[in-house]
């Protein structure tokens, strides 16, 4: 199975390959005041606002860092009701891809009182690497506020 790999401070993470539609270079985004913190903003992608959440702030409470290798990844996530929204996720570091069998991941022993996105891990020669579930990524009322449609109430 292919997946794609960052880093959120000195940390490797992965996504499913499947799930990502583009890797964007960093741009700005359009602040939402009162959105929830991990929330940057929107982004203009193909005239369609997207929800930006930084991996970084979510995860460290502080954004990630502006370099060149920091991108914008272009996610499918399970919406409400049928089909996928998109969701933009910025992440240090994404600079490659790799190859895994999905059962080379296994539960790190610590997921009660772990946020639902932390994943199984896997380890290789420079430590352990984490699956990251785009799916769970977002809370409830997150997902609500971010992807509410026209005229639906709140």
């Amino acid at each position: 199975m292919l997946f794609l790999m960052f880093h959120i401070g000195r940390d490797r993470f992965v996504l499913d390959a499947e799930q990502v539609e583009r890797v964007l270079p960093l741009m700005e985004a359009k602040s939402l005041p009162g959105a929830p913190p991990e929330v940057v903003g929107i982004i203009n992608y193909r005239g369609a606002p997207t929800p930006l959440i930084d991996l970084s702030l979510l995860a460290l409470g502080r954004p990630s860092e502006r370099v060149m290798s920091t991108r914008i990844i272009l996610a499918r996530y399970l919406g409400r009701g049928e089909g996928h929204e998109r969701l933009a996720l910025c992440a240090e570091r994404v600079i490659k891809t790799i190859q895994r069998d999905p059962a080379d991941f296994v539960a790190t022993g610590v997921e009660a009182g772990s946020p639902a996105h932390l994943g199984p891990v896997a380890s290789d020669a420079d430590g352990f690497i984490q699956w990251i579930r785009v799916e769970a990524l977002l809370a409830d009322e997150v997902r609500d506020i971010l992807f509410q449609r026209a005229g639906e109430p709140a």
